[in-house]
């Protein structure tokens, strides 16, 4: 129910205002889990207590195209591989260093998205943030949206199908929070309030 009513917002803000999917940004997002479960598991940045990864592709305005949930210890790329699709699919993908996980396993992700037709941009540790950051910053401002849902800050679901749930409910807020700031400016409609909501 929670997934049909995403896909419902999603497709009206579509009709309205329009998706920009000529840019994709991914990015990952650890909470905890102290119920443990199907999507919790020992998190790299919490002494390896129960965590929970969240993992959000989002299009160029910020608005999240997917959510998928995973245990603390897995990595972002996973997002990019099927079944998840985007369609249609993006030029490009901005991606944070922890995406593409270890040292080792850098060219990772780059081989995921060039397989997908996708060019790939990954952060790197080192180099000053507002230089690389460029359109990647939108990832996490929605991920600072969704951290405003206590039941995403501090999942104590045990079963990925409520969790899955909990992310789509989520979503379906905050693109519709979205579609009224941004309708407010683009359209008039009796009754329409003064402020800007």
């Amino acid at each position: 129910m929670a997934e049909q009513l995403r896909r419902s917002v999603l497709a009206a803000y579509d009709r309205m205002l329009g998706l920009s999917l000529d840019h994709l940004a991914v990015d990952g997002c650890t909470t905890k889990a102290p119920c443990g479960g199907h999507t919790a598991g020992p998190s790299p940045v919490d002494r390896r207590k129960q965590g929970l990864k969240r993992s959000v592709a989002v299009e160029a305005g910020g608005i999240p195209l997917a959510a998928v949930p995973a245990p603390a210890n897995h990595r972002v790329d996973r997002l990019l591989r099927p079944p998840w699709t985007p369609s249609p699919l993006p030029s490009r993908c901005r991606a944070a260093h922890g995406a593409a996980g270890r040292r080792l396993r850098l060219l990772a992700l780059p081989q995921v998205l060039a397989a997908r037709g996708m060019a790939g941009r990954i952060a790197t540790r080192g180099v000053p943030a507002p230089i690389q950051a460029d359109r990647r910053w939108v990832v996490e401002r929605t991920r600072a949206w969704g951290n405003q849902d206590g039941k995403l800050r501090w999942c104590t679901e045990r079963r990925r199908l409520a969790v899955e749930s909990w992310l789509a409910l989520a979503s379906a807020v905050i693109v519709c929070g979205r579609l009224l700031r941004r309708a407010w400016t683009h359209y008039r409609w009796e009754g329409r309030s003064r402020r800007r909501p």
